[in-house]
């Protein structure tokens, strides 16, 4: 299975009023805390992987997520191959990992408002540091499909397809940017 996933730089409020007006279903807004991990013997900037432990707070409840990013799969979106399983306890998980040999590496903090919009998962990020995003998202086996179906979705709200920015909000933080998001 695989994450399809296309994200623009947008101003929230018209993309807010084009959601209502497709009759996208809000979905509620989260805060979310993500610390990546850097690997003891391989460079995970080098290999486009990812390790994250997600600390995701709705309503003063929070839970608690442990996530693997693969490789980017294709040029044309931001597809790859995701896991993640839920853990009791988010401070256990990362001594863990750091007694493993991993480094804390970077945290990333958000504000997310979610829609559904038929398959897909409509997201406003507000990114500290970085801005206002629009992240268009699905979970497919056949990723081409999913990636056009994305693109309809951008253009529906009227957003443009190939301002796509591939880079992580990891990657934009560390310097990445969006003038090399495109690579």
């Amino acid at each position: 299975m695989y994450e399809v996933e296309l994200k623009v730089a947008a101003d929230h409020a018209p993309v807010r009023e084009r959601l209502a007006t497709l009759g996208a279903e809000p979905l509620g807004a989260v805060e979310q805390v993500d610390t990546y991990f850097e690997h003891p013997v391989r460079d995970f900037a080098e290999t486009d992987e990812a390790l994250r432990i997600r600390l995701e707070t709705r309503d003063g409840d929070t839970d608690t997520r442990v996530t693997y990013k693969g490789p980017l799969v294709e040029s044309a979106s931001k597809t790859r191959e995701e896991r993640e399983t839920g853990v009791e306890d988010g401070d256990t998980m990362e001594r863990i990992l750091t007694t493993l040999g991993f480094d804390r590496s970077e945290t990333v903090e958000k504000h997310r408002e979610r829609f559904e919009h038929g398959e897909y998962t409509v997201t406003l990020d507000s990114v500290s540091g970085l801005g206002e995003y629009v992240e268009v998202e699905t979970e497919a086996e056949a990723v081409e499909p999913a990636r056009e179906g994305a693109v309809a979705i951008l253009r529906d709200l009227g957003l443009d397809p190939d301002a796509q920015i591939r880079t992580s909000y990891l990657g934009l933080l560390l310097g990445d940017g969006p003038d090399n998001a495109q690579k």
